[in-house]
């Protein structure tokens, strides 16, 4: 019977008691997360708007929206934690950015389509990998290969589940 390595045991360990205690429910934070990336891109949206019509209207909604996202994200994310406010934001800005990029390739190169799906699940991997403060992963190895470390993707793909109800 193959053991988890001692490392991997503990930020288990650590991470459970920290949903115990703070009561944290990672498919509510991932659901959080989906809609932070769509206000965002509302934000851009609104500005390009608001530029391109001349309009300035559209940046009183995109004051209204920024402020909503700027409350969820809080919600997510420490915000005295060196620059982690502001990389969690751009991380969760380029995943959308990439997904609707891949999405739109999908008609005339899948290939490429999946290219950039993978770069925006990167991206949201090394979002979570932030979140959770795992930082340090080097050395973490699977139950079921040994040989293979552990990746940030691989951990967040065992930790954050939108349908772990």
């Amino acid at each position: 019977m193959n053991q988890q390595p001692t490392e991997f045991k503990a930020l288990l360990e650590r991470i459970e008691t920290a949903k115990r205690s703070s009561g944290a429910d990672l498919s509510a934070d991932e659901d959080l997360s989906l809609a932070v990336m769509n206000l965002v891109s509302l934000e851009e949206h609104f500005y390009f708007t608001a530029m391109r019509t001349g309009d300035d209207h559209y940046f009183d909604l995109l004051d209204e929206v920024r402020a909503q996202r700027k409350a969820l994200l809080a919600r997510l994310v420490d915000r005295h934690e060196g620059e982690s406010w502001c990389a969690s934001k751009h991380l969760l800005a380029t995943t959308m950015r990439l997904i609707e990029v891949g999405t739109k390739l999908r008609a005339s190169d899948k290939a490429e389509a999946n290219a950039m799906f993978e770069r925006a699940y990167r991206m949201y991997t090394m979002f979570w990998a932030l979140r959770l403060k795992l930082v340090d992963t080097n050395g973490l190895r699977s139950e079921a290969a040994k040989e293979k470390p552990w990746t940030m993707q691989d951990i967040v793909n065992r930790l954050v589940n939108c349908c772990d109800e």
